[in-house]
């Protein structure tokens, strides 16, 4: 019997995640899972480029689901003794700030897999930059077994203590499993709540297309 294909507003998912694989096979388990929903949406990764941790797992489970894969590496991360062996599509950029600008501009959304720092400082900056009004490109937490739930209490606490505007807290969807996370993101709506009105959001695209070309052009 021919396995249903679910139809996507995407064409490329942004996978943040981490360059180990954690102590918990959950988490082993999670980055497989995820990249056969991808599959089964016909959508195709961007990720951070190599083979080890949950970032090999996630991008090997998409490239032989048949998905295609973009990585996107600096060059002094090449060596396959630091790295691995990268599947799919290889892009070597200069550096980590050109590797993130490249990766959010071939990107529809994002997912956070658990990681550590680097997985992290990924996730943040896409979710600042949504809330600037920069981009509108939905940004997931795959919340395995619990993994972001002091995260999330911390996020709460910023809206609590007014760092964060309610509005805003929205900007982050989360869910325990990939099919579940994945279906919040297909019905994601962004709030613009009048921070930035609608004449400079679109000025901010225009702007934030030209600056992820010129770095990557650098």
């Amino acid at each position: 019997m021919e396995e249903k294909v679910v139809k996507s507003r995407f064409k490329r998912v942004c996978v943040f995640c981490g360059s180990s694989t954690g102590n918990r096979d959950c988490y082993r388990d999670a980055a497989v899972e995820l990249g056969q929903e991808l599959v089964s949406r016909k959508l195709d990764l961007v990720y951070g480029g190599g083979s080890v941790g949950l970032m090999g797992l996630v991008s090997r489970a998409v490239h032989h689901g048949g998905g295609h894969v973009l990585g996107i590496i600096p060059k002094t991360l090449m060596g396959k003794e630091i790295t691995g062996e990268t599947v799919g599509e290889v892009r070597p950029v200069a550096d980590m700030h050109q590797r993130k600008a490249e990766m959010a501009r071939h990107s529809d959304c994002f997912i956070a897999l658990p990681g550590g720092y680097g997985t992290l400082e990924e996730l943040l900056e896409v979710i600042t930059w949504a809330q600037l009004g920069i981009h509108d490109k939905p940004v997931g937490l795959l919340n395995v077994d619990g993994y972001y739930n002091y995260f999330l209490t911390f996020i709460d606490k910023a809206v609590d203590d007014g760092f964060i505007e309610p509005s805003q807290r929205s900007i982050i969807v989360s869910a325990p499993n990939a099919k579940e996370l994945v279906q919040k993101l297909e019905e994601y709506v962004p709030v613009h709540d009048g921070v930035v009105a609608k004449e400079k959001w679109e000025v901010e695209q225009v702007e934030f297309n030209m600056f992820l070309q010129a770095e990557v052009a650098l």
